[in-house]
């Protein structure tokens, strides 16, 4: 069996778990769409107890919608939009609904929004954050990589990924650290001038 066999195999027998997450959040939204307000609260509740996620029952989303590892710590707000074929992993926050600001002062215009076009693909421990008043629009067939951080755009194709992490030796970073603490009490600069050379003569 091929690939591509195996996944929508695997897709199959997952639609067949009747409480799984994303079918818990399709009836949530269902219910929502008829006005049953407190039942949509009460599967959501449910869907949090079951799965710590927060999945918000006025988002639009697509019916084929996969949830890995079982949406463990997944957050998605109310104004977001979800297409068809979309994936996302755990631990997975889409945040909006914020009106713009003007001169200071929170607008009384629509809240902002998310657009996850078809066929996207959402990495572990990414964060989409739509900007106060503006629709974020994640393009059709775009890639989002694990712990990336998106305030924009992305075009359809594209892949979006994380800066690379940062190694710091607990023992170097903390001499560093005590060296500018200690020149900074006694008034040196944060950069004291490099020691004469050997070749220097001495001063008499």
């Amino acid at each position: 069996m091929s690939a591509q066999g195996v996944g929508s195999l695997r897709r199959r027998l997952s639609g067949l778990w009747l409480i799984s997450p994303e079918r818990l959040w399709l009836l949530s939204i269902a219910l929502h769409r008829r006005g049953h307000w407190m039942l949509a609260f009460s599967v959501k509740q449910l869907n949090t107890v079951l799965y710590h996620n927060s999945l918000e029952p006025a988002a639009s989303v697509g019916a084929d919608i996969e949830l890995g590892h079982y949406s463990h710590g997944v957050v998605i707000a109310r104004n977001v939009e979800i297409g068809r074929h979309v994936k996302i992993w755990h631990n997975v926050t889409l945040t909006a609904g914020r009106p713009a600001r003007i001169g200071g002062v929170r607008s009384s215009g629509p809240g902002s929004r998310i657009v996850v076009e078809d066929h996207v693909k959402i990495g572990t421990n990414a964060v989409i954050i739509a900007p106060r008043g503006r629709t974020l629009r994640i393009g059709r067939g775009a890639r989002i990589g694990a712990g990336a951080i998106v305030t924009d755009d992305v075009p359809a194709g594209a892949t979006v990924v994380s800066p690379p992490a940062r190694v710091l030796l607990k023992e170097a970073a903390h001499a560093d650290a005590d060296a500018h603490a200690t020149g900074a009490e006694i008034g040196f600069p944060e950069h004291s001038p490099e020691p004469p050379s050997e070749e220097s003569p001495a001063r008499r």
